[in-house]
């Protein structure tokens, strides 16, 4: 009987090694996680734009003259800053400047006629109060008065023909410059010379109706500047002149301004093979703060619809399907928790219940064995790497 004790007695402990040893070889490899401390901040409500939008200069304007012809002049050049009413293109124009010349002359001589014209009416109204004068005292008879006052109505039809003349050839000389002005680049507003198509002596063709030609000059007043974005059609709605709104630029990384919604289309845009969207202009709170910007440059605006300040907030990428989350818990295992969120962007959500400060939620959901009751071991390189 003892030599039978004896023999479990030393079983006993080979039994336990040998479960031991099975226990350690099965036992399931801890899924390496990282973490992310719950914590309190800022969460909003964003909506950005669905492709890239543009700056865009307040004005600019692509200038054709009104008529062909040969470029005479360019008094201008690619980038030079141009005032209002500055001169930019002239065509030749030389048959036009010597026909209004010519009317010019007919305009003096119309002058001269009315001077001749009008001191003959003059003379024969003065002939005329004479001859009634005298008819008065019966020197003369009534048929020299009436031949007297026809002859002053028909001098005083004269001068007021020369007169008409006058302004006809005034009407000649105005049109020929109307003519010339066809002829004639002026500036509207003061900007810079984008672009200028042709050279001097080079034939300027203007754009007939529904061909696209290209313009003689592009100016651009680049003093005033906003961006605009096209939206999803869906967001829309929650979109309004005088919203807040964050804008950030391809040409400047890593940064983003803060401005203001300036107007929102009032039309739905429908390009071929793309979504609907909504043309949406932004305007700069501190034009200067981006510096010199050139019109053409991508940016991309961010409408903020709602802010909640020091709120706690768990990482939008910790959140799983349902509103549930995995949260380091006892033992070294994952354990599930389902919290209630309130506002979420796609970086942050608000957390209304089931989470608090201090709390660590799991944000490698993407990784194998990542599930609720496995165990986990805290992956350094990646918790370093944040």
């Amino acid at each position: 009987m003892s030599s039978l004790i004896r023999r479990l007695l030393l079983a006993v402990p080979v039994v336990v090694l040998i479960g031991g040893g099975v226990w350690w070889a099965t036992r399931p490899e801890p899924v390496a996680v990282v973490f992310r401390e719950i914590e309190r901040g800022l969460v909003e409500s964003t909506i950005a734009n669905t492709r890239a939008g543009t700056i865009e200069a307040c004005q600019r304007t692509k200038l054709s003259t009104i008529t062909g012809g040969r470029i005479e002049v360019l008094a201008v050049r690619e980038g030079d800053r141009v005032e209002k009413g500055q001169l930019l293109m002239k065509l030749w124009n030389d048959d036009q400047q010597a026909q209004r010349a010519w009317y010019a002359t007919q305009v003096a001589t119309a002058r001269q006629r009315v001077n001749e014209a009008c001191t003959v009416a003059a003379n024969a109204e003065r002939e005329a109060e004479r001859q009634a004068s005298l008819r008065a005292k019966g020197f003369v008879s009534p048929a020299k008065e009436d031949s007297a006052r026809s002859e002053a109505q028909a001098r005083s039809a004269g001068c007021a023909a020369a007169r008409a003349d006058v302004v006809q050839a005034e009407a000649r000389v105005r049109l020929t410059r109307v003519e010339e002005a066809r002829t004639v680049l002026y500036a509207p507003f003061a900007g810079t010379v984008a672009k200028i198509v042709g050279e001097v002596g080079e034939y300027s063709t203007p754009s007939p109706p529904g061909v696209p030609t290209p313009p003689a000059i592009d100016l651009i007043d680049d003093s005033c500047l906003y961006v605009k974005a096209p939206m999803d059609e869906v967001d829309a709605p929650r979109i309004a002149a005088g919203q807040p709104v964050r804008i950030s630029l391809d040409a400047l990384p890593r940064q983003s301004f803060p401005g203001k919604v300036k107007r929102v289309a009032p039309y739905v845009s429908a390009l071929e093979k793309q979504a609907r969207t909504v043309d949406i202009e932004a305007t700069f709170d501190d034009p200067t703060a981006p510096g010199k910007l050139l019109v053409g440059y991508s940016a991309d605006i961010e409408v903020i619809l709602d802010v909640r300040e020091n709120v706690v907030r768990v990482p939008t990428s910790a959140l799983l399907e349902g509103g549930r989350v995995l949260v380091a818990g006892a033992e070294g295992r994952l354990e599930e928790r389902k919290v209630k969120t309130g506002l979420a962007n796609w970086e942050f959500a608000e957390v209304l219940d089931g989470l608090a400060p201090g709390d660590r939620v799991v944000t490698s959901l993407e990784r194998a064995g990542v599930k609720a009751g496995a165990p986990y071991s805290v992956d350094g390189q990646a918790a370093a790497g944040r």
